[in-house]
C-alpha cells in the first residue's frame, strides 16, 4: 500500500510539472526583437556610456534571434555613440572638399512656425547656412524638411516656407526638394529617403544642416535610417558625410529625446512620443548591475 502511494505520487508529480513548464512559458512570452530594441535605447538614454555592457549584451541577445537587425542596431548604436561625444561642427557652410555633383544632398532641418505661417528668426538663420552651402555647392540638391507646425494656418508648412525663401534668393527650384509631411526629425529621416529614392536615386551623400544643437541628432537620424533601409549594415547606399550649423544663442536635446527618435525609426510611435512628451515611465528599468 505504502508502495503504491508513492508510485501515485511520482505519476502526479511527473504530469504537474510539464503543466507547471506550460503555464510559465505563458506567463513568460519570448521576448520580440522590438522589446530588446527598445530596452537597449532606454539603457543608453539613461545612463549614456555607463550602458556599454549592458547594451552588448542586449545586441547579443538581439543578434541570436535575429542576425541582421543586431548587426544594424549594432552599427546604430556606435554611431549614436559617436555623435554624443565629439562629433565636428561647420558653422556657417559647409566645409571644403564635398563632391560638386548631384550626387551630394544638401538637407535643411526645419523648425516649428509661427502661429500665422510665418518663419522664426531660428529656421531663417538656419536657411541663411543653407544658402551659403548651396552657393557654394551649386550642383547639390537641396531638401527642405517639415511639416503643417503652425497652429493658425494649415496651409502653411516649415518645407514650403524654406523653399519659397531659398528661391526668392536665386536657388533654382529645380534644385529643391520639399519634404513637407513631416512632424519629428524622426519622419525628416524616413520621408526624405523615400523622396530621394523616389526622384534622385544618384544621391549617395547627405549634408545635414540645422542649429548647432540639433545636428548630433540629425545626424544620428539619417545615419540610422540609412542602415536601416540598407540590406545589412555596411551596405548603405547614402551615407551621411558632413554638417553645417548656425550657432544658436539657446537649445538642447536630450540622449532620451534621441533615444524616442530611434525608437520611432524602429516602428513604434507610440512610446516614441510617450518619451518626447515625458510620460514615459523609466522608474522600473532594471539597474545596470
Amino acid at each position: 500500500m505504502k508502495l503504491l502511494k508513492t508510485l501515485c505520487l511520482l505519476l502526479a508529480a511527473s504530469l504537474l510539472c510539464p503543466m507547471v513548464s506550460i503555464a510559465g512559458a505563458e506567463e513568460a512570452p519570448a521576448r520580440t526583437a522590438q522589446d530588446i530594441i527598445e530596452e537597449m535605447a532606454v539603457y543608453y538614454g539613461t545612463y549614456g556610456a555607463e550602458a556599454d555592457e549592458k547594451v552588448s549584451a542586449l545586441l547579443e541577445e538581439l543578434t541570436a534571434i535575429d542576425p541582421t537587425a543586431g548587426a544594424k542596431w549594432a552599427s546604430i548604436m556606435a554611431l549614436w555613440k559617436s555623435v554624443d561625444g565629439d562629433l565636428p561642427l561647420n558653422y556657417d557652410v559647409l566645409p571644403d572638399g564635398l563632391p560638386d555633383t548631384d550626387e551630394l544632398c544638401i538637407v535643411a532641418l526645419g523648425f516649428q512656425l509661427n502661429p500665422d505661417g510665418t518663419m522664426r528668426d531660428e529656421l531663417v538663420e538656419r536657411l541663411k547656412v543653407v544658402l551659403a552651402s548651396a552657393q557654394k555647392y551649386p550642383n547639390a540638391f537641396v531638401v527642405c524638411t517639415g511639416g503643417g507646425t503652425a497652429s493658425a494656418n494649415p496651409e502653411a508648412t516649415e518645407s514650403g516656407r524654406m523653399a519659397e525663401w531659398l528661391m526668392e534668393q536665386g536657388v533654382s527650384a529645380e534644385r529643391i526638394i520639399v519634404e513637407d509631411r513631416s512632424l519629428t526629425t524622426a519622419q525628416n529621416a524616413i520621408y526624405t529617403f523615400d523622396l530621394l529614392k523616389e526622384r534622385c536615386p544618384q544621391v549617395s551623400q547627405i549634408a545635414i544642416v540645422s542649429s548647432d544643437y540639433h545636428i548630433a541628432t540629425g545626424v544620428l537620424l539619417f545615419g540610422a535610417e540609412a542602415t536601416l533601409l540598407a540590406e545589412e549594415a555596411g551596405s548603405e547606399t547614402v551615407h551621411i558625410v558632413s554638417n553645417a550649423a548656425w550657432k544658436a544663442p539657446s537649445g538642447h536635446l536630450s540622449a532620451m529625446f534621441q533615444c524616442g527618435a530611434l525608437i520611432e525609426l524602429s516602428g513604434d510611435v507610440q512610446t516614441a512620443f510617450d518619451i518626447y512628451y515625458e510620460t514615459y515611465d523609466i522608474h522600473e528599468l532594471p539597474p545596470l548591475n
